[in-house]
Order: structure tokens, then C-alpha cells, then sequence
């Protein structure tokens, strides 16, 4: 039987760099209506519901028929918030969709699924990647994977460190981010890790914790909104994106 798929997407108000940007327009709809429209048109995924504290973000969802999860409050972070309500869902294979991700692709969320799904190490966690200029801003984190694409670690530091040979690209993290059940329920028992505190990366916490961690590169563009130059940009790309028009 094939397993089901569930794209739980966290959204708050409360963002420390861009307030309320969840709820910030792009050509007529919030970005965190975006992100689940695009989440929707995925061919691997079978529900969708953004998880949420604020009565604001369900008002805006349930206005273009967009299914929802109230959680509490004050969650570390995303996957905290996700695992707080995964129970519903203990059969599925669950995909973190970033709620700052207006411009998320339906092809990577299928592509991740997929390799997921088909991968022979049991993954309990796949993100995926897509080379950036080294010199990118720390705002993105970077990526380093094994031979057989296990994580070894992320960092916003300049990693690797250009000492010998220069590097001119590195990984960097998407937010899209496919757990199992049994790997999400094993994060939601860990407490915060002393990397992951340092680094302000939630996911060092599964390495840290020696968790199955996996990369796989995409290709598709994609990038998170963060501070207010990221949304003019959205802005923007939105204009000749071409899954605009399916929604």
C-alpha cells in the first residue's frame, strides 16, 4: 500500500527578523497562502495543513480554503511546533514545509518525497540542497554530506574553510524538510543541543543526537523570507514564477 504523505507547515506572527510576515502580501495573497497553495499542488502529498498559534494566520487560511491546526504557543522553533501535533499522523510520512517559503516548488517537495521514500539507509530526516555561492550571506545555512549524502554537518559559518584549495559553491539548506514519523517523535524528546543553541540551526539537534539525517541536491530555485530585502525580491520573482497561475 502506498504510504501517505502529510505537508504540516508551522507559521507564526512573532518573527524576530520580518514581523508578521506571514501574513505580508504578494500579489494578492499572504505568503503563508502561497505556501500552502504551492504545498497543495504537489503530486506526493495527500493532506495539508499549516499549524499555527495565531488566530490571524487561521482566519487568512480558512478564507482560501486551506485546512489548519491550532497548536500552543511558545515552540524553540518549527519542528517543535510540527511534532506537537504529528500524532494525528503516525502512519505518514510528514513534510516540514517552511512557512516563509512563498516560492516553494511542487517538484522539490515530490523529488524529496521520492528519495526519501526509496532510500535504502531508513532516513529519519531528509533536506534537501542546492549550491550557492560561497560567499552567500550566514542568513543561509550551509551543508556538508557524506559519499552517501548522510549529513555531517550545518553551519552558517564559511564552511569549508578555504585553506588549501579554494571553494567557489557549497550546499545550501531548503526548507522543505521530510520527516518519519518515528525520527520526528524522536526530536520532539530531545532537548536543545549546545550546537544547536550556538548556531541557532534546530536540526543540529538530530545530528547532535546521532539521528539519520540525509541530504539530497535539487535544482530547483527556492529561498526563505527572511528580512525585508528577501520579500521585495519574492515580490518580484512571484511575477514570471509559473505555478503562480495554477492557484
Amino acid at each position: 500500500m502506498k504510504k501517505k504523505v502529510v505537508a504540516l507547515i508551522p507559521s507564526r506572527l512573532e518573527s524576530k527578523r520580518l514581523p508578521g510576515k506571514a501574513l505580508l502580501d504578494i500579489d494578492g495573497y499572504p505568503i503563508i497562502v502561497h505556501t500552502a497553495k504551492r504545498a497543495m499542488l504537489s503530486k506526493m502529498i495527500n493532506e495539508v495543513y499549516v499549524c499555527t498559534d495565531s488566530d490571524e494566520i487561521i482566519e487568512a487560511c480558512k478564507k482560501y480554503n486551506i485546512l489548519t491546526i491550532k497548536t500552543k504557543k511558545n515552540f524553540k522553533n518549527g519542528t517543535e511546533r510540527i511534532a506537537s501535533v504529528a500524532k494525528k499522523f503516525k502512519n505518514y510520512l510528514i513534510v516540514d514545509v517552511q512557512g516563509d517559503e512563498p516560492l516553494t516548488s511542487p517538484k522539490t517537495i515530490d523529488k524529496v518525497v521520492n528519495f526519501h521514500l526509496k532510500n535504502k539507509y531508513n532516513p529519519e530526516i531528509v533536506i534537501p540542497t542546492r549550491l550557492m555561492s560561497y560567499d552567500s550571506s550566514e542568513t543561509n545555512v550551509r551543508v556538508l554530506s557524506s559519499k552517501t549524502n548522510r549529513i555531517m554537518y550545518l553551519s552558517r559559518a564559511k564552511i569549508p574553510y578555504n585553506y588549501k584549495n579554494s571553494v567557489s559553491f557549497v550546499d545550501k539548506h531548503v526548507s522543505v524538510i521530510t520527516f518519519s514519523y518515528s525520527g520526528l517523535m524522536k526530536y520532539k524528546k530531545l532537548k536543545p543541543s549546545n550546537l544547536e543553541t550556538i548556531e541557532d540551526i534546530e536540526l543540529l539537534r538530530a545530528l547532535e543526537n546521532d539521528m539519520n539525517v540525509f541530504s539530497y541536491k535539487i535544482k530547483e530555485k527556492s529561498f526563505s523570507v527572511d528580512i525585508n530585502d528577501d520579500y521585495l525580491k519574492a515580490k518580484i520573482a512571484m511575477s514570471n514564477d509559473p505555478f503562480r497561475k495554477r492557484y
